[in-house]
C-alpha cells in the first residue's frame, strides 16, 4: 500500500498501479467518497479507499450495480446462482462493471439495435434461451446443476474454472440461433496467465523443477505429446483436446518457439476453446469470443495483438469498448437510458 497525494488529497492505493490504473483509481475513489462513504475497506489488514466498507459485504449488497437493474440481477442470480469475485466489492470490479455495461442494454426494448452496432450479425436477442437470453459467468452448465458437470473443458469447479463474464443468446440474420461470450476488463494490466506454467505443484519437495511438464516446448509437440502440459497431464482438462480438434483456428502458432498460452492469452485461448468446444456441440450454430474493455486501458492492447496475429484476425474474436457500448445506446432519446448512460460515464469516467 502507499499513500499518494492528488489535488491536496491523500489517497491509500495498491503499490504497483500503472498511469491509467492510478488515474482511474482516484476517480473512483472521489466518485465513493462523494456518493457511498469515506470509510475505507481492508485488504490483508491494510486499509484500501477504493474497496468498500465491510457492511457492505456483510449486508450482500453492492452500491456500485445500477439501481436500474439491480432487482433484475437478484432475480437472475436466483436462476444462476454465479460466483462473486472476490474484488467484486471493490470500486474497480470487472465484474460489477459488467454488469452495469450490459444488463441496462439486455433489459431495454432496443436492445437489438443497440448490439447490433457492436455485432452486426444481432438480429435479435433470442430470450427464451438462457435466462431472459444472457448469463452472468458463463461456462455452459449454469443452469444444469445435475448434469452440468465439469463442463466441456472439464475443468468448472465451485472456486475455478473457465468461463465468460456474460454470454449472450441470439439469432442472426439467416434465423441461426448464436451465442456470444463477452469477456470484460476495466483497470487490468494483463489478462489471467497459465495457472499451471506458475503452480509450485509442477515442482518436487526439494522444488525442482517436475520434467514431465515442459512449457518451453512448442505448439506442435504438446499436441503430439498433451501430458507436456500440466493442465492435461496433471489435471485432467479438455484444452488440448479442444485444441487439437481446431488446431487451424490458431494457425500461426508457429511464430511461437514454445507454448504460446503461458501468459495472458492463456486466459483469451481458454475462452476460445469453450466457444469452439460448445459450438460442436451443435445447440448454437456459430459461437463467438468478445473482448470489452474500458477506452483508456492500453495494457491490454499488446496480448490482444499477438492473440489476434496467432488466429490471423479470425472473425470468431473480436475487441471493442464499452465507450462504443454507450454511444449505441446514445442514438435513442430514451430517458431510461440517458440516465444510465451519464451514472455509467459519471462512474467509469468514459467520455
Amino acid at each position: 500500500m502507499k499513500f499518494v497525494s492528488v489535488n491536496g488529497k491523500q489517497y491509500r492505493l495498491p503499490s504497483e498501479l500503472n498511469s491509467f490504473q492510478q488515474e482511474l483509481y482516484v476517480h473512483l475513489i472521489d466518485w465513493k467518497w462523494a456518493n457511498i462513504s469515506k470509510e475505507p475497506g481492508v485488504s490483508h489488514n491494510q486499509e484500501f479507499d477504493a474497496i468498500l466498507p465491510d457492511s457492505f459485504e456483510r449486508n450482500g449488497t453492492s452500491p456500485l450495480i445500477y439501481h436500474g437493474v439491480a432487482d433484475k440481477l437478484e432475480a437472475h442470480r436466483k436462476k444462476n446462482d454465479f460466483r462473486i469475485h472476490q474484488h467484486f466489492y471493490h470500486m474497480a470490479s470487472s465484474q460489477a462493471a459488467n454488469i452495469n455495461l450490459f444488463l441496462p442494454v439486455l433489459h431495454h426494448s432496443a436492445v437489438n439495435s443497440i448490439l447490433r452496432e457492436i455485432k452486426p450479425d444481432f438480429a435479435s436477442l433470442t430470450a427464451q434461451e438462457l435466462d431472459n437470453g444472457y448469463c452472468i459467468e458463463f461456462w455452459g452448465g449454469n443452469f444444469d446443476k445435475e448434469n452440468g458437470g465439469t463442463g466441456v473443458l472439464g475443468d468448472e469447479s465451485k472456486i475455478s474454472g473457465t468461463d465468460s463474464d456474460i454470454a449472450i443468446a441470439y439469432h442472426n440474420h439467416d434465423g441461426e440461433l448464436c451465442l456470444w461470450l463477452i469477456e470484460h476488463k476495466l483497470t487490468e494490466k494483463e489478462f489471467t496467465v497459465c495457472g499451471g506454467f506458475k503452480s509450485e505443484n509442477r515442482k518436487n519437495e526439494n522444488k525442482r523443477k517436475i520434467s514431465n511438464y515442459d512449457c518451453s516446448t512448442s505448439f506442435s509437440d504438446i499436441l503430439k505429446n498433451k501430458n507436456l502440459c500440466y493442465y492435461h497431464g496433471k489435471n485432467g482438462f479438455h484444452y488440448w483436446d479442444v485444441t487439437d480438434e481446431h488446431q487451424s483456428f490458431f494457425i500461426n502458432h508457429t511464430s511461437h518457439a514454445s507454448c504460446p498460452f503461458r501468459g495472458g492469452m492463456n486466459q483469451l485461448w481458454r475462452n476460445q476453446l469453450l466457444a469452439l468446444a460448445l459450438e460442436k456441440e451443435g445447440k448454437f450454430k456459430h459461437v463467438f469470443f468478445s473482448v470489452v474493455k474500458h477506452p483508456g486501458n492500453t495494457s491490454l492492447d499488446k496480448t490482444l495483438r499477438a492473440y489476434q496475429n496467432l488466429i490471423n484476425n479470425n472473425q470468431k474474436f473480436g475487441v471493442f469498448t464499452s465507450a462504443e457500448v454507450l454511444r449505441a445506446a446514445e442514438r435513442y432519446s430514451d430517458p431510461h437510458l440517458s440516465e444510465w448512460i451519464n451514472w455509467y460515464k459519471a462512474l467509469y469516467k468514459v467520455s
